[in-house]
């Protein structure tokens, strides 16, 4: 991919960096945060060392997925940037849409192709004077060879489509509507998104069990989420609220 062309097709104003190969796009900003006086992409062909959420390693090969991550600066306090992956999420399906590639998603991180992981976000934040800067990690598979899910070791989506794209184009188009989601988010929240989200939901009225660690914290239908991007869900004793934190969400058959 190449710098320049990404900009030339984006509208949003970022300054766009490509690098052949790094260890992880979100480690690379987290460490220039401080130094940073705009918003930033950062690229990479490939990725040695990706990350997701809890600790997980983000596995691709050169060529055959998406790796980039975004560094955004917000005015507000942390606890105002509840349900940023969600916002994210409906940007990414809003672009992938725009490409003819339709998606679900599910809470609190994951984008959905065929009711399979087709990307992933983690974002990672740092406190610093006049602000707080975000980075928004995000890997896409667009190919997926039978070895690379062998190691992954789950079935996980593909999107051929994407692959045959002009790659700069495609990333420009990720990068406009990401930009324009994180500007509306930090004017209105994730109330701006809640029904975009509930609408994109792949879980809705499905059996759910909320996790950490591997042992089961809930278990109810899952009825979407609220304006603050926590999950809902209707158990025996009620409806109760879900924050994402370190908990993850499988359905019952899972």
């Amino acid at each position: 991919m190449n710098a320049a062309e990404i900009a030339r097709h984006s509208r949003a104003g970022v300054a766009v960096e490509v690098v052949p190969e790094t260890g992880s796009t979100n480690a690379d900003l987290m460490e220039r945060a401080a130094a940073l006086d705009a918003p930033l992409l950062l690229v990479a062909e490939h990725q040695t060392a990706g990350r997701g959420r809890a600790g997980r390693s983000w596995l691709s090969a050169p060529g055959d997925s998406l790796t980039f991550s975004l560094a955004w600066k917000f005015d507000a306090p942390l606890q105002q940037l509840a349900g940023m992956p969600l916002a994210v999420g409906v940007a990414l399906a809003d672009a992938l849409a725009a490409c003819g590639v339709q998606v679900q998603l599910k809470w609190p991180n994951d984008v959905l192709k065929d009711g399979s992981k087709l990307a992933g976000v983690l974002i990672e934040t740092q406190s610093g004077a006049g602000g707080i800067w975000a980075v928004i990690g995000i890997g896409m598979n667009l190919r997926m060879p039978d070895e690379m899910e062998a190691r992954i070791g789950r079935t996980v989506a593909a999107a051929p489509w994407l692959a045959q794209m002009d790659r700069d184009q495609l990333m420009a188009t990720l990068l406009d509507s990401l930009a324009a989601a994180l500007a509306e988010f930090s004017r209105s929240g994730f109330g701006a998104f809640s029904a975009r989200w509930n609408r994109l939901h792949a879980w809705q009225g499905r059996t759910v069990a909320v996790l950490d660690r591997g042992a089961t914290l809930y278990e109810g239908l899952a009825a979407g989420v609220d304006d603050s991007g926590r999950l809902l869900l209707d158990c025996a004793e009620g409806r109760m609220t879900v924050l994402a934190g370190d908990v993850s969400l499988r359905t019952r058959e899972a």
